[in-house]
């Protein structure tokens, strides 16, 4: 295996699986692109989990400024990551990958509930295993999810996909002269408010020492590159 990891934690956003123009819906081509970058590094030989958003469908969190609870309104979008994954999934197995899509909230006719042992079994068989539903709970974002399953399955990093490549002293969209950083603490994140993952995430990562590298995917190879230990994005570490 020409890898420099033998288990990762993959954290897509919902817009990544959206179409190109809005980001909202599933987008085809966005899905088939993602489904060959994972085949490629799965044919590395390396076990990969996935964590999917929800965004493209629906954000909890700017649903309930409409007036319903924000409960409610999150676990609409844990539905949403559902959806997700399992067009994920189907795009993956057209790569002639075998998958399993576990969820955090109990859908039986279309996934498995997510059982740790359950997981890492299906990991070690060679199978992408795919994780909807974030964490199960209400007020946590998918970014938590990923580190807290990252945590559970003894990944060995967790590789947050954008759509740009690393984390920026400013959004570079908007400031010109922003600058990257190539790494990063996690303390420095949290104190300078960095907007690279919800500070439940990057709290979580610390503690259990979970290296994140934030990258950007829409470059098509950028995730195998990145697998293979080419200095791609922004490292964060203690």
């Amino acid at each position: 295996m020409n890898s420099t990891y033998q288990r990762v934690l993959l954290k897509l956003s919902g817009e990544a699986l959206g179409d190109d123009v809005t980001g909202h819906g599933i987008g085809p081509e966005s899905v088939q692109s993602i489904a060959r970058q994972v085949a490629r590094v799965a044919a590395l030989g390396v076990e990969i989990a996935i964590v999917v958003g929800g965004g493209n469908i629906l954000r909890g969190a700017e649903f309930s400024k409409l007036g319903g609870h924000r409960a409610s309104a999150d676990y609409m979008g844990m539905l949403g990551t559902v959806i997700n994954g399992l067009a994920l999934s189907d795009a993956l197995e057209q790569q002639g990958l075998e998958t399993r899509v576990l969820t955090a909230i109990e859908i039986h006719q279309v996934a498995e509930p997510f059982v740790r042992r359950k997981a890492l079994s299906h990991l070690e068989k060679g199978r992408v295993v795919i994780l909807a539903a974030g964490t199960g709970n209400p007020f946590f974002t998918t970014d938590t999810a990923a580190a807290l399953r990252a945590t559970e399955l003894e990944c060995e990093v967790l590789l947050k996909a954008t759509k740009v490549d690393g984390v920026y002293t400013a959004d570079p969209k908007r400031v010109k002269d922003a600058r990257r950083f190539e790494e990063i603490t996690y303390m420095e994140v949290l104190s300078q408010g960095l907007r690279v993952m919800d500070g439940t995430a990057i709290t979580l990562a610390m503690e259990n020492r979970l290296p994140v590298i934030v990258f950007n995917m829409f470059e098509e190879g950028n995730l195998e590159r990145v697998v293979r230990g080419e200095k791609l994005g922004t490292r964060i570490r203690s």
